[in-house]
């Protein structure tokens, strides 16, 4: 017998992950959102993942402007990754001015406060479900101050570690 969805989003919760801030810019607007289903695929080429909710208001800007920037937060982002994810009803505007941006390679909004920043080009969009599957190849880095990151667990935040 398959899981319940209750069930599976349980377990999940019990899969500690990056908070990040996944953007982008062009033609279909300046979009951005909090996202924690971002992973690394190949270091060559250089490729990662990240999933969308295909109601996601970011799913149709990144297909359309076929570029996206992961921003991965700081350990005390809390509030802006809040922020990004909607809970505090602003609109995406607004979104943008609670933080300094720059751009690297393809244009998609950099958070200047990043601990990393991979900035990539969309390759391909896998539609598997609820979400688009987005593999994207990262066209240029840039590494921030070192420090804690934020973490999704247990559906909280949590600050995490110290890169050596």
């Amino acid at each position: 017998m398959e899981p319940s969805r209750q069930e599976f989003r349980d377990a999940m919760a019990r899969l500690g992950a990056a908070v990040t801030i996944v953007t982008t810019d062009g033609r279909a607007g300046r979009v951005g959102i909090t996202a924690s289903a971002v992973c690394s695929v190949t270091d060559t080429p250089p490729t990662l993942l990240v999933c969308m909710n295909r109601n996601s208001s970011l799913n149709p800007a990144v297909q359309a402007n076929g570029v996206l920037c992961i921003n991965v937060l700081p350990g005390q982002a809390q509030e802006l990754a809040n922020t990004f994810a909607g809970f505090t009803g602003a609109d995406q505007a607004v979104r943008f001015e609670e933080a300094s941006w720059t751009t690297l390679a393809t244009g998609a909004p950099v958070l200047e406060e990043a601990v990393a920043a991979l900035d990539c080009t969309v390759e391909e969009v896998v539609e598997k479900g609820t979400h688009s599957v987005v593999f994207a190849r990262v066209q240029a880095i840039r590494l921030g101050a070192s420090g804690p990151a934020l973490i999704w667990f247990s559906r909280n935040y949590h600050p995490v570690g110290m890169p050596g």
